[in-house]
């Protein structure tokens, strides 16, 4: 028996290594060629110590105070050097994929279809052959635009383990990847990097609030698809703002979803007035009480800058400190692609 434990790094970088039952995670870094930070080995320096953010494990008992106090350990700082994990894990390591002399990953896939959403956006389907990638259900890669020496950011929109990959993207009149993806062929083959970001689903561990912009809603979907498969013994609200009606896309989807998961519900708005939506708005004007449960929930926020902005300042206005609160800005960028931000 193995466990997949995703090491995720300070640049955004994401590793996975497989560690084996009743190995420390020290250990099986070092056999998978991912030099963690460590000094002792002993549980004595703290030199290792990260924090563990999903998953379940044994902390080991052969460690001293100085290096994890029993506060750090009931916030989920572990020590690598001990820790012996019992389930899949997700590890935020706090320096650099390249101090730790690794980096991201880059794998080919076949593009599949191709299916616009009027002038809103575009789904790219693709297909991997060979193993799935990994990746957190909420994580981004970096898309090489064929012919062009760039790449673009985009969100996984499919789930986690699957051959069969999906992305949202905003389709922008004279875009780089737009102008790629309307004359697209099934059968072409793209190359990806990932995953990275710092955006991803933690462990469920209270009620949840999702908030999304546009295609911001994309990791949602994915996080979604992912919780369709784990379950969540707490509530799950979306709310899917855009600006025109004709920019909601994928809410059949959503509707399903719902009718699927008990604990899953969502609202939509939009900003025009005349779209006629029975929701008009920004997301900030349809956050209800309930669903803010007093502060006693988790936050995961997508979509552009000036609707996070806004977000934030909405919760301080109101004097509600969400107990997880965590944000991607993205910004379409001729040469950058997405710009990626988190705040927790």
């Amino acid at each position: 028996m193995h466990y997949r434990i995703a090491l995720n790094f300070e640049d955004g970088v994401t590793r996975f290594i497989d560690c084996n039952a009743g190995e420390k995670v020290l250990d099986a870094a070092y056999r998978n060629k991912v030099n963690l930070p460590m000094d002792c080995a002993d549980g004595v320096c703290g030199a290792c110590k990260c924090r563990a953010e999903a998953g379940a494990y044994d902390l080991g008992e052969d460690y001293i105070d100085d290096a994890l106090t029993e506060e750090e350990a009931r916030a989920g700082l572990v020590l690598t050097c001990q820790m012996v994990p019992s389930s899949d894990c997700a590890i935020a390591v706090p320096v650099t994929s390249t101090a730790c002399k690794t980096g991201a990953s880059t794998f080919k896939a076949t593009v599949a279809q191709v299916l616009p959403h009027a002038d809103a956006a575009l789904e790219l389907k693709l297909e991997v052959a060979g193993d799935a990638p990994d990746f957190l259900p909420g994580q981004y890669v970096n898309i090489a635009v064929p012919g062009s020496g760039q790449s673009r950011a985009y969100s996984f929109s499919s789930k986690p383990g699957s051959h069969a990959l999906s992305f949202l993207i905003k389709r922008v009149p004279g875009g780089l990847m737009s102008r790629y993806l309307d004359s697209a062929s099934p059968g072409q083959v793209l190359e990806l990097t990932g995953p990275l970001g710092s955006f991803y689903l933690r462990q469920v561990k209270r009620p949840v609030l999702m908030l999304a912009g546009g295609t911001g809603l994309a990791p949602f979907l994915s996080m979604l698809a992912w919780l369709e498969d784990t379950g969540s013994d707490h509530p799950v609200h979306l709310v899917y703002g855009v600006t025109r009606g004709a920019d909601l896309v994928l809410v059949p989807e959503l509707q399903r979803l719902a009718e699927r998961l008990p604990f899953f519900s969502f609202d939509t708005c939009v900003v025009q007035a005349e779209s006629g939506h029975p929701r008009i708005g920004y997301v900030t004007e349809h956050l209800l009480p309930e669903a803010l449960h007093q502060g006693a929930v988790d936050v995961y926020l997508c979509g552009p800058p000036a609707m996070v902005d806004a977000v934030r300042n909405h919760f301080a206005q109101i004097k509600v400190e969400p107990a997880g609160f965590y944000y991607e800005k993205f910004t379409p960028n001729a040469t950058a692609g997405t710009v990626q931000e988190l705040a927790a």
